[in-house]
């Protein structure tokens, strides 16, 4: 458990005019009793009636947001809110759950609803400011981009994939498919060929955006032979468009290969138009990691992302209309979705391609942050842990007047990370610890701008999700107590279905097989007395040293405060020769470079690991690596390397963004 100190509260000016406050004071003008004034108590009791009361929540939401839609005959916007509310599985066409029945609208007009010339778009990479679009000029790139999809034939249901770096061209494409009802997939451009094919291969896309090469640590990367050798093994897709990012701009060898520009510029001008669908319309495609075998193919509904990401950027981030919002994400990663949405509230989306923490420049985020103006300032607890070790002092360094809200997910945030972000950032500055997952393209639990922030708590679950916390035996946990992050009723971002899953058995057994009814999210997590939460890391990598189930993230966070340390990984490994079920920790660091793991050091961090957390949570082999797989989202990959460890083959190794790095873990001496 973390300590309760409050590192931040509301500004009682900003918390009173909140989307939050405001929508708390219109459901109590409409008869509905909230207890509190616009602090953690009025959080609480919203929630606890959003669970209760879904059907009158979620329309509050719709409402609230202005969502543009059609209107049926008796001027409403839809027939049914909740269909088979009590149907908590994968929605079904006859038991449920269903959303919003009868409702028609299109996502890429709801993200496009203002104009002029106001800024929405502003693009960085490691050398500075490389574009900007106003308004008027994001929707008229995404008329053109809409005009060459269609005359390339895309319609409703195809596939349009992105291969691309995280640049305002994948933000157009993505809104072009939209707005004509095709389905987005995208991933980043370091994939490798086989981690391109294991996604896309699956999902059968007809046309495929890709760009000439991108820049990352300073260095040029080709994509050119790589699409080469791409397109061969993606029959499905019918024309390869090239966008020029930099380099020259040499098509590859094939004939289906186009440039973007040459499309757009030969395409029928036109308007710009949207086709509005149901509610439930596919919108998007996204991947899991795909470590432990093909990535799952999971699909998001238009209605269900556009309110929930509404829900989340307006209430529990309180984005207003102008504010400028940043997140460090490539295009593989499910926080590129939720980023582009904020557009739907009226905000600044700020865009970065590159490095993080370029050699040389370590704190080009915060110098980007400070000279645009930043609001809102998103990235992962990997990042902020690596800043502070590299002695980055943001309010020192940067005019960070703007700068209201640092969100952090990705992994759980530890909560000497809370103390860098108050101290090296601004006090005044909300740390927002946000977690959910690819699989709801959102959060189940996250901030908002009433209640207290406290050291290495998230301050709570999301509105309209009933989460909760369950022992091994489907029993809810006491506060305090660790156990299986759930959700017991239905919410619109649930997936609509997975990619070649016509009966559903690949959903329900992702999320439904340990308790028929409630959905299994896979964190293991703790509710703290003030009702925030603590993610212990995920529980299909709990360790379990002599019966005692822990969470990887509790023994993180004491050994990547030792100054020495640069990264670690733990896993648990079946002890050699013992008893069936028996199970040491066995912890890997990553040092400073030169530094040497010595006995010595092993002391310190096995005293550090004891004294912050228990016995149970030292490791019985401390070891030092040179590297440490991750995904290409920047997630350690515990699961690969236990595999490697127990000598078990680790499928899909192009899910990783260092596949190298596994060798380091195979036949050593050390776990024999």
């Amino acid at each position: 458990m973390t300590s309760d100190a409050v590192l931040w509260r509301a500004d009682p000016a900003r918390a009173n005019t909140s989307h939050l406050a405001r929508l708390i004071q219109r459901l109590r003008d409409e008869g509905v009793t909230l207890v509190g004034h616009n602090d953690a108590a009025a959080f609480q009791s919203l929630h606890a009636w959003s669970v209760a009361h879904p059907e009158q929540f979620w329309a509050a939401v719709w409402r609230d947001a202005g969502v543009i839609a059609d209107t049926l005959p008796n001027g409403a916007s839809w027939q049914q809110v909740l269909v088979g509310g009590d149907h908590m599985a994968p929605p079904d066409p006859v038991l449920g759950p269903r959303w919003f029945t009868g409702a028609r609208l299109n996502f890429a007009e709801n993200l496009l609803r203002y104009d002029g010339d106001q800024l929405a778009i502003v693009a960085w990479d490691e050398r500075g400011p490389a574009s900007r679009y106003s308004w008027a000029e994001l929707r008229g790139e995404v008329a053109r981009a809409a005009a060459a999809l269609r005359a390339l034939g895309v319609g409703p249901g195809d596939r349009v994939a992105g291969w691309l770096p995280n640049i305002p061209e994948a933000v157009v494409a993505m809104l072009a498919t939209a707005s004509l009802g095709a389905m987005w997939t995208s991933c980043s451009p370091d994939f490798g060929v086989d981690g391109i094919v294991d996604r896309f291969g699956q999902t059968a896309p007809v046309v495929l955006l890709f760009c000439d090469g991108y820049r990352y640590a300073g260095k040029v990367h080709d994509c050119i032979a790589r699409a080469e050798a791409l397109l061969p093994r993606l029959p499905s897709v019918q024309h390869a468009v090239m966008i020029h990012y930099l380099g020259d701009d040499a098509l590859p060898a094939d004939r289906r290969a186009a440039r973007w520009t040459d499309l757009v510029t030969q395409a029928e001008p036109a308007s710009l138009s949207f086709l509005r669908l149901p509610f439930d319309h596919p919108l998007y495609i996204l991947y899991s990691s795909g470590t432990t075998g093909l990535p799952k193919c999971i699909v998001h509904s238009a209605g269900g992302t556009l309110l929930q990401h509404l829900k989340e950027h307006r209430l529990h981030v309180d984005l207003r209309v102008g504010e400028r919002l940043f997140y460090f994400t490539t295009c593989g990663w499910m926080m590129w979705n939720w980023q582009v949405s904020a557009l739907a509230a009226g905000a600044t989306l700020v865009l970065y391609d590159g490095a993080p923490l370029p050699a040389g420049d370590e704190g080009v985020l915060w110098r980007m942050a400070a000279d645009e103006a930043v609001d809102v300032f998103g990235t992962s607890a990997k990042y902020l842990a690596l800043a502070e070790k590299s002695g980055l002092v943001p309010a020192r360094d940067h005019a960070l007047g703007k700068l209201r809200t640092v969100l952090s997910t990705g992994s759980p945030l530890a909560p000497e990370s809370f103390d860098w972000v108050h101290h090296a950032v601004g006090a005044q500055v909300q740390t927002s610890s946000i977690s959910g997952g690819t699989d709801i393209v959102s959060c189940f639990v996250l901030g908002n701008p009433l209640s207290p922030v406290r050291r290495g708590e998230i301050q709570g679950p999301g509105l309209g999700l009933a989460v909760d916390v369950f022992d091994d035996v489907g029993t809810p946990c006491a506060t305090g107590a660790p156990g299986e992050l759930v959700c017991t009723r239905p919410f619109p971002a649930m997936p609509v279905h997975f990619w070649h899953d016509a009966d559903h058995s690949r959903y329900r057994a992702a999320y439904f097989e340990t308790w028929p009814g409630v959905w299994r999210h896979g964190d293991w997590i703790t509710r703290t007395p003030s009702g925030g939460f603590v993610i212990g890391g995920r529980s299909d990598t709990t360790l379990n040293p002599g019966g005692v189930r822990i969470g990887t993230a509790e023994i993180y966070r004491q050994v990547e405060v030792i100054p020495e340390v640069v990264e670690s990984l733990v896993v648990g490994q079946r002890v050699p020769g013992g008893a069936a079920g028996d199970e040491r920790v066995v912890l890997f660091v990553r040092l400073r470079d030169g530094g040497t793991l010595t006995d010595e050091l092993r002391d310190v961090i096995r005293r550090r690991i004891r004294a912050g957390t228990s016995s149970h949570h030292v490791p019985s082999l401390i070891l030092q690596v040179t590297d440490i797989p991750r995904t290409r989202n920047g997630k350690l990959s515990e699961l690969a390397v236990r595999g490697a460890i127990e000598g078990r083959a680790v499928n899909n190794v192009g899910a990783l963004a260092n596949p190298e790095a596994l060798e380091q873990f195979k036949h050593r001496p050390e776990l024999a």
